[in-house]
């Protein structure tokens, strides 16, 4: 019996050892595939640059324009351009301030450990393996020419804290394993398109997730396509008449659009109450997995990282973050707390409008205090924040891409949602 029990002890102990070897290898690396940029929170029009392809060249900051010396692959717990220099630390020295470069990469039966780097895709920091550092903006210049340091980990700090994305003109065919349709979606447009693109720019050019057949928001979040009020991105469009009200404001931080419609036209059936989309979802792949949002407001052809959308049979909200409250400022804990919860505005029908405004007060924080989905009481929404030199606009209609930023191009992924109220515990939205 012993015995017994001690094989079985080692069989579990095996399949445990096993699992977590397995998790921290899938969470070594980012969640989208192939050649990527590594961005700043501070300044996300920034990237990891190699100053150029030889063994020591240092590791700087420059703006983003999709060169090969910012093209980075995460391959066998390396950080990898040029597709044998691998991200390096200098000398192998641990001290905070040691600076990075690259150098040819070791072979993978003898790794170096200056060349090994773990992807924390919650945190989004990049760390040494087993050194408690983390790559690290030097002084937290945004500067082109800044080098690239170590520093002790803390992920509160927004030197240490790297998205990973692409350039619009340069998107693979899917972004993430499991996933329903494409990234480079073309040019042309069509009611069946798969296209997971999508764009946001103005208050007559942007793009919603909904399901790509007739189906609950909460039960085909997972492969949701683009609808967009542009054609020629190789999305669906927003067909003529479906919008009702549209409202768009830019703010320092995110652009973001809110407003009514007949979503019946966008495959959501009439009286679903709806549910949200976001770049995260519950397992770090997003809601669709291999969505992808860009956009010209803070640069041209620039990816959102952190984005946010409520979309229901009559109402539809959606956010898009930059900057080092990107992660708060687009939080997306709070699924079932809807539009006028999420993203306090302005949502009356017959009205369209482009605006400017002032940043929200992050969704959920309330003074130094964090209110979290489920825990009573339910603390009332933030008020709308203060927009102004808003501009009305006659309608929302389809329209032609007149400029190109590139090459904007198994379903079965699915997660079930129970139906509920629209979206209980929110405040109601306000008497128009």
């Amino acid at each position: 019996m012993v015995y017994l029990m001690s094989k079985a002890f080692v069989a579990i102990s095996s399949f445990v050892t096993l699992s977590l070897v397995a998790e921290v290898v899938r969470a070594q690396t980012p969640e989208f595939l192939g050649e990527l940029l590594i961005r700043p929170s501070i300044n996300d029009n920034k990237c990891l640059t190699a100053s150029s392809n030889q063994d020591g060249a240092w590791v700087v900051l420059q703006t983003c324009t999709g060169a090969a010396s910012q093209k980075w692959t995460f391959t066998g717990g390396t950080v990898r351009a040029f597709g044998n220099k691998c991200l390096d630390v200098t000398d192998g020295l641990d001290n905070d301030g040691t600076k990075l470069q690259i150098w040819t990469c070791s072979d993978i039966n003898n790794p170096n450990p200056n060349q090994g780097w773990w992807y924390n895709k919650w945190d989004n920091t990049l760390d040494w393996t087993g050194r408690g550092k983390c790559i690290d903006v030097t002084d937290g210049s945004q500067a082109d020419g800044t080098r690239i340091q170590i520093w002790g980990c803390w992920n509160r700090n927004p030197n240490q804290i790297w998205s990973t994305g692409y350039m619009p003109n340069a998107l693979p065919d899917k972004s993430q394993g499991d996933q329903y349709g494409t990234n480079n979606c073309g040019t042309g447009s069509s009611q069946s398109s798969t296209c997971q693109t999508a764009w946001i720019n103005s208050a007559t050019d942007f793009c919603l997730y909904a399901p790509p057949w007739p189906a609950a928001v909460g039960e085909s979040e997972r492969v949701a396509v683009a609808y967009c009020t542009k054609s020629g991105r190789g999305t669906r469009t927003i067909p003529d008449g479906t919008l009702t009200g549209v409202h768009f404001v830019k703010t320092p931080e995110y652009v973001q659009i809110t407003g009514t419609g007949d979503f019946t036209q966008l495959n959501i059936p009439q009286g679903d109450y709806g549910g949200e989309l976001d770049n995260r979802g519950a397992d770090g792949k997003g809601n669709p997995i291999g969505g992808l949002i860009f956009g010209n407001s803070f640069a041209d052809g620039l990816q959102y990282n952190e984005w946010t959308e409520f979309i229901s049979d009559n109402l539809f909200c959606i956010r898009a973050c930059v900057g080092p409250r990107a992660k708060q400022l687009c939080n997306h804990i709070y699924d079932v707390m809807g539009c006028w919860w999420n993203m306090p505005a302005n949502y009356a029908s017959g009205v369209y409008e482009q605006c400017d405004g002032e940043p929200a007060t992050p969704m959920g924080v309330y003074g130094t205090s964090t209110w979290y989905q489920g825990v009573d009481p339910t603390p009332a929404a933030h008020p709308a924040p203060a927009s102004s030199n808003c501009t009305p606009l006659p309608t929302v209609s389809l329209t032609p891409a007149l400029r190109r930023r590139g090459n904007e191009g198994a379903d079965g992924f699915m997660k079930k949602r129970e139906p509920v109220p629209e979206f209980p515990g929110a405040t109601a939205a306000p008497a128009v």
